[in-house]
């Protein structure tokens, strides 16, 4: 009997002692949930292009005026690096200008491949301003002719620009 009553009192304590731990850690839980909501949802990070530099020509009324659109203008949308020796990491920058009379922002730059890199910038781009996305492509790996392309996605009509490079890369 003692026995008995032995078991069933360590029993109710351990059953205590994993109610108490399960509402401790569900009560950290909550706590946490609550943190991570307060800090990611912080709207004044640096960085961030204020929305007034936006212009969008698209309008629920059809109404539309493109004459005050950024234009992105590269002075050239294609390069060749020729032969390239397999492993050797070659750079090209595209120089653009914004043509346009109202800021340019390149919001993103997609390439085709994990092997080609954009660089661009971050910032506005004044009208008559001229920069360069640059695109650097790692060669190692690869051999043959390599054809790869950089989409810029921009705040212009139309919104995207393609640019692309090619090399032919040689196995030593």
């Amino acid at each position: 009997m003692k026995v008995d009553k032995m078991v069933r009192k360590l029993y109710l304590i351990r059953n205590r002692f994993l109610m108490c731990n399960c509402s401790f850690y569900l009560r950290m839980i909550a706590a946490m949930v609550v943190l991570f909501l307060m800090f990611s949802c912080d709207s004044n990070r640096s960085g961030n292009i204020p929305t007034d530099v936006v212009t969008n020509p698209n309008t629920a009324n059809g109404e539309s005026n493109m004459n005050d659109l950024p234009v992105i203008e590269f002075e050239k949308d294609f390069h060749d690096f020729g032969k390239v020796v397999q492993g050797e990491i070659v750079t090209y920058g595209f120089k653009f200008k914004n043509t346009g009379k109202s800021d340019l922002i390149i919001s993103q730059v997609n390439t085709t491949c994990g092997c080609t890199v954009p660089e661009f910038p971050k910032t506005p781009i004044k009208p008559g301003e001229e920069k360069y996305v640059k695109v650097k492509f790692d060669s190692g790996g690869r051999k043959g002719v390599q054809n790869k392309s950089a989409t810029v996605v921009t705040n212009c009509q139309p919104s995207s620009s393609v640019i692309r490079i090619r090399a032919q890369v040689i196995a030593l």
